[in-house]
């Protein structure tokens, strides 16, 4: 019998959105910058106006990440069910996991909407690729895995 994709996707996308958010208000503080900016422009992404929209651009950036953040975990939850080998070394497929997802994010869908942002600083590459795969890849592959993995007798 197939276990439920639900529970694994619903858990990974709250672990991972609330870590990568966290750890995007952590930089933008660092940064000496506003989280409500940085929350609008997470917004301005498919929604350009949000930038102007105050605490409703702030709230619609959550929901933005929150939303990438599932797509990018059902993606992975989805592709372990088909190949469960995914399951069997989730290190591994957590940190390749995480490295695509910045490869598509980062260096293709980010510049085609945000021109300016190209090319990324070092610091930059060095944080997505750590959140990308500490804190997305590699949860999200354990949490497949603890749901999705056969059990063992």
């Amino acid at each position: 019998m197939q276990r439920s994709i639900w529970k694994p996707i619903i858990f990974a996308t709250l672990l991972c959105g609330t870590l990568d958010i966290l750890f995007a208000m952590i930089l933008t503080l660092w940064r000496g910058k506003q989280i409500d900016g940085m929350l609008r422009f997470v917004a301005s992404g498919p929604f350009p106006s949000a930038t102007g929209m105050g605490a409703a651009g702030s709230a619609l950036g959550l929901a933005v990440h929150f939303t990438l953040m599932a797509i990018m975990v059902t993606v992975f939850v989805i592709s372990a069910r088909a190949l469960p080998w995914l399951l069997d070394r989730p290190w591994l497929s957590g940190l390749i996991y995480g490295l695509v997802t910045y490869a598509i994010l980062d260096l293709v869908v980010v510049p085609m909407r945000f021109p300016a942002a190209w090319p990324p600083s070092t610091l930059s590459i060095t944080t997505q690729l750590f959140a990308h795969i500490v804190l997305v890849g590699l949860p999200t592959a354990y949490i497949a895995r603890r749901y999705l993995a056969p059990a063992r007798a």
